[in-house]
């Protein structure tokens, strides 16, 4: 590769400097001296000025020499002497030359000496006394178009053009102003270093088999080809955030063998009119010189939001012309010639209805939150680097999880070692990941922060309720921890409830169980204190959320039993668009008053439950301001054995 000479600004100055040193040396005389109006005028009526130069602002002048008259006489006898210089005179021509030079620059000095310059006065009478004084005098129009010309146009321009080619370098993206509409997709080849494959890729194993067939679909074409069938142009990739789909299209690059371009969809779209549409051009046809090849648009829905939302008719919109161009783009190329598109989106309901028909984004594959056997497959990838020890259960981890995204559960990993990093642990065990995880979910731990006894003894008691109806509510998850501790934003305690195994489906049974669960704290400090606090606000607001969904969605009421008044609207990808409700007013009475008394009930079922197991409440609370922490071992022994089937409350 042919290198490039580096230019650094330390050369220009340089320069710069060798020529200022050159003109001060060689080309710079003696400053004109600069003197009073009164001294001129005393000069002047003196018969010492030979003659001036009358500008707009200034005077410029020279004196009379003194010995003007003596050097004139002195050189007329040296011309009348005859005097000459012969060969063999010891002076070489050099040398007079030099001479000459000297006695040139000498009279130079002198007469510069000489000269003088004065600020000009309103002065009526100085050109007669110039004529009276015989100085020989003349006017000079001063001309400063240069100065103006470069103050006023060359600089400021040069100053703009300077700033405008900086923005259209930093927005292009390249070297210069032409790249602007260049794609900025990073390609990565079959070696590149640290690259993904399938076996880094845990707890989705649905979604990669699908994607296996995408690779298959590019190394061996002829098996899906010789019966006639086309190859898939798109593939998509739908799932909550953090499940693993950016890392599944890693994979997929990393096993496929063939150039892979990666771009998001927030790089398509500029500030400048026809970049994006510009940009998707670019991208296809680096891709078709590419072929076979993957292009992985990550975050689709930054471009390919649906047309004629929310946009006033008859504007413009660029990311509306951006995605016309990408599906005008994935209609022309070829099937046969081996590019397969693939993007990735956590909002497939927003996205327009034309990328996702059949001949674009022919499979969606659903990348959804792994379940228990996924999660600990996602724990045995990510402790993989760590020093563990023997007491880790990866199995009780992922029952501890439950709803973890495969970046969550790294996340957990990452802070149990960091934990254990910071106790000076030679091992990762499984208190520093109970840590992590409690961190994860309810916040840092805030020890240092100053509770008065009152409201640290309100805070006991409704955490203890909320165990205590939590341990003997059938259907609802155990009870792992209880805790005092202030954790994260506002939170002054919390009771750690995780299942035993992962549910799909509910019982009106068992969201009644979650709704006097929730209640429990808010009964627990009504009962103690005989008053309520604030603290019981996020406990209120899930329960309010759970009844609500009861009634209008679930069709669990008593008044209104069997009917959903929720419709999603069918436009959005797997239906899940715009949620709707259309009913009277009527009805929405009596789901407010059905709402109110499955609370009601609820909450005075609770009240009588502690009422009569008061003696455990008291127990649990107090141990609770002892401790600050306890765990299903403390409470088991505090409150026995947890009911199985038996009705309880």
């Amino acid at each position: 590769m042919e290198k490039r000479a580096k230019f650094s600004v330390w050369y220009y100055l340089m320069v710069f400097s060798a020529i200022l040193l050159m003109d001060s040396l060689f080309f710079s005389g003696y400053a004109v001296k600069e003197i009073s109006y009164r001294d001129f005028r005393d000069r002047l009526a003196a018969g010492q000025i030979e003659s001036v130069v009358i500008m707009d602002k200034k005077i410029y002048g020279s004196m009379k020499s003194p010995d003007s008259e003596k050097t004139g006489r002195a050189e007329t006898r040296a011309a009348g002497t005859g005097e000459s210089f012969s060969p063999e005179s010891t002076h070489t021509p050099w040398r007079l030359k030099w001479k000459e030079f000297e006695k040139k620059r000498e009279d130079a000095v002198k007469r510069q000496k000489l000269q003088f310059m004065v600020t000009r006065l309103d002065d009526k009478r100085l050109l007669e006394d110039l004529q009276s004084h015989g100085v020989d005098y003349r006017g000079k129009i001063e001309s400063d178009w240069l100065k103006n010309l470069f103050l006023n146009w060359i600089l400021p321009f040069g100053f703009l053009f300077l700033i405008w080619g900086f923005l259209f370098k930093r927005m292009g993206g390249g070297p210069g102003v032409l790249n602007i509409g260049k794609s900025k997709a990073k390609i990565y080849a079959e070696d590149v270093k640290n690259k993904v494959s399938f076996k880094d890729v845990a707890g989705i194993d649905e979604a990669v088999e699908e994607v296996k067939e995408v690779v298959s679909f590019l190394k061996t074409p002829g098996k899906y080809t010789r019966l006639g069938a086309k190859l898939p142009k798109g593939v998509l990739l739908v799932g909550p955030p953090g499940t693993g789909k950016t890392l599944l299209a890693r994979a997929v690059a990393g096993e496929s063998g063939v150039p892979f371009f990666s771009i998001s969809g927030s790089d398509f779209v500029e500030m400048f009119v026809g970049v994006g549409a510009s940009r998707v051009r670019d991208l296809f046809k680096e891709a078709k010189g590419k072929a076979p090849c993957i292009i992985f648009i990550d975050e689709l829905d930054a471009v390919g939001k649906s047309r004629g939302k929310g946009v006033f008719t008859g504007g413009y919109d660029e990311r509306e012309n951006t995605l016309n161009q990408l599906l005008a783009e994935m209609d022309g190329f070829d099937p046969q010639v081996g590019i397969i598109m693939m993007g990735a989106t956590n909002r497939p309901e927003v996205l327009d209805a034309a990328l996702l028909r059949p001949g674009r984004f022919d499979r969606q594959i659903l990348v959804d939150r792994p379940d228990l056997n996924g999660r600990m497959q996602i724990f045995s990838v990510h402790t993989r680097g760590l020093v563990l020890a023997g007491d880790v259960d990866l199995q009780k981890l992922a029952a501890e999880t439950p709803g973890f995204a495969g970046a969550e559960i790294a996340n957990v990993c990452n802070e149990a070692a960091l934990l254990a990093s910071r106790k000076d642990r030679d091992k990762v065990s499984m208190p520093d990941f109970q840590d992590a995880i409690e961190r994860v979910i309810a916040g840092l731990e805030k020890k240092n922060k100053l509770i008065n006894p009152h409201e640290r003894k309100i805070v006991a008691y409704h955490e203890s309720g909320h165990a205590l109806i939590g341990h003997f509510t059938p259907g609802a998850d155990p009870v792992q921890k209880v805790s005092i501790v202030p954790r994260g934003i506002g939170a002054l305690g919390y009771t750690l409830q995780t299942p035993l195994e992962d549910r799909y489906l509910m019982s009106r049974s068992e969201l009644i169980g979650k709704i006097k669960g929730l209640l429990g704290g808010r009964a627990s400090e009504e009962i103690v204190f005989n008053d309520i606090s604030t603290g019981a606000s996020n406990d209120l607001e899930k329960a309010t959320n759970i009844v609500r969904n009861m009634i209008r969605i679930y069709g669990m009421g008593k008044q209104l039993p069997n009917i959903s008044f929720v419709e999603h609207d069918e436009g959005g990808f797997l239906g899940q668009g715009p949620v709707t409700s259309r009913h009277s007013e009527k009805i929405e009475q009596i789901i407010d008053e059905e709402m109110l008394e499955i609370v009601r009930t609820c909450y005075e079922e609770v009240k009588s439950f502690l009422k009569t197991h008061r003696d455990k409440l008291d127990r649990m609370a107090a141990t609770l301001l002892e401790k600050e922490n306890i765990d299903d071992k403390d409470i088991n022994a505090i409150l026995g054995p947890r009911p199985e089937n038996t009705e309880t409350i």
